[in-house]
């Protein structure tokens, strides 16, 4: 029986260490909101979440393991290798129960945490040679929840300040912010990302002010609400799912700002949550035709290579072959040679064309020159 490949590390140390502190911001954030700030989700329902986003993910794991011929990346590491497997599905459990509202019906609930985990393996598109994916998990299972289920909603934004009075409510958004970028501009690197949505989004709301005649205000105003701060520094900002170069990250982070500034002005609700995933499909369909356009390119130069050392091979054997053909043979005598009693004349051997033929009386003859 063979052995089973080694798993490939699932990430470099330094995402491992931004997943571990994503996942202890939005563990104490929901310790906070359940006790001080006013979630209004039963509080079981982050456990199940949890219990139902670990279940998926080793499950998933275990049968990708089987179907690739390798170990599961939860093996191998003891407990801490397993903790640090299953960060992702704690954030995204944790984030589609927080930021969804389905009423009482927990199913729902479930179900998009089951869609958010799952996308992840179905979802994929080659990147610099592995199969990775592009949606944001959590933003997908909420996007699909709020398709599948038109009474759906978002959770209320109000829920993060609810009980928070005094000026405090501004406590809540103002340590987001401050965690929140430290923690991409050191660890993920999506600085360039954010500042293209928040410029991006400040833009569309002026523009559909001019355009549309909506009030500019009130579009500026949303940015300043704890919900528009999670989302840009815990959301947007995934690094599995969004672009490290500097361009990328400005194309993906101003290209969600105009997508939502479109589907707002088509008075489309929830269109945070659309145009992230809208934006990262077209990532993925990038990333796919990308690695197309780079197969064929690669097996067109291994074709022109081989024709070409085709080519410079059929040279080399005319080219000798030639000379074989047309060369004396090896020890003759120069043709015509001057006769001698010691060496008699010899004749050129048949087809053999480097060896100079006598010379005749016409090419000796004497052409007299005019002076």
């Amino acid at each position: 029986m063979s052995a089973q490949k080694t798993a490939a590390p699932r990430h470099n140390p330094k995402v491992t260490t931004a997943l571990r502190r994503f996942a202890i911001s939005i563990s104490v954030l929901n310790i906070f909101g359940y006790t001080v700030l006013g979630f209004e989700q039963p509080w079981t329902w982050p456990l199940i979440a949890l219990a139902t986003g670990y279940t998926v993910e080793i499950v998933l794991e275990l049968l990708g393991a089987r179907a690739e011929g390798r170990a599961p990346r939860f093996l191998g590491g003891g407990f801490k290798g397993l903790v640090e497997f299953l960060f992702p599905a704690h954030i995204t459990a944790l984030a589609v129960n927080m930021l969804s509202y389905v009423n009482d019906l927990v199913w729902v609930m479930v179900f998009g945490v089951i869609v958010a985990v799952g996308t992840k393996w179905v979802l994929r598109a080659p990147v610099k040679g592995r199969m990775r994916h592009f949606m944001n998990p959590s933003n997908f299972g909420i996007a699909v929840i709020l398709v599948l289920f038109p009474w759906a909603s978002i959770a209320p934004p109000y829920q993060f300040t609810e009980y928070l009075d005094g000026g405090f409510d501004w406590l809540v958004p103002a340590i987001i912010i401050t965690l929140g970028t430290m923690l991409n501009a050191k660890l993920t690197e999506r600085m360039w990302l954010i500042l293209a949505w928040v410029g991006g989004f400040a833009l569309q709301a002026i523009v559909r002010g001019l355009l549309f005649d909506t009030s500019i205000p009130a579009g500026l105003a949303m940015m300043t609400g704890v919900a528009f701060v999670l989302f840009t520094n815990y959301m947007i900002t995934d690094p599995g799912t969004t672009p490290s170069s500097k361009w990328g990250q400005i194309a993906f982070g101003g290209g969600v700002a105009a997508l939502y500034g479109v589907l707002t002005a088509m008075s489309i609700a929830y269109g945070l949550f659309f145009a992230t995933a809208l934006v990262c499909a077209v990532r993925g369909a990038f990333l796919w035709t990308a690695d197309v356009v780079s197969k064929k390119r690669a097996e067109e130069a291994l074709a022109l290579a081989a024709v070409t050392r085709s080519v410079a091979q059929a040279d080399t054997a005319a080219t000798a072959a030639g000379a074989a053909a047309c060369a004396c043979p090896e020890g003759a005598c120069a043709c015509p040679s001057p006769a001698t009693a010691e060496n008699p004349a010899c004749g050129c051997p048949e087809n053999a064309c480097a060896c100079p033929g006598p010379a005749t009386d016409a090419e000796t003859k004497k052409v007299p020159v005019a002076a």
